[in-house]
């Protein structure tokens, strides 16, 4: 299934969850997860169902003042 990471267009496979797009993009902690502009947090990345055109955007943490 196509899914949109970070402005990006990957394949998953159908049935995939959060956890399967972030190992996608070898994401690394610490970041946010948001999907279709929705919080997915961090607890639930491994229930959280994907479909097909999800538009998903991994946020890492700004630092400084």
């Amino acid at each position: 299934m196509r899914v949109i990471v970070n402005q990006l267009e990957y394949e998953l496979p159908v049935q995939s969850v959060v956890t399967d797009a972030l190992a996608l993009i070898n994401a690394k902690p610490p970041y946010a997860v948001a999907v279709n502009l929705q919080f997915v947090p961090k607890h639930q990345h491994s229930a959280f169902s994907l479909n097909e055109n999800d538009q998903i955007e991994v946020i890492a943490p700004v630092t400084g003042g």
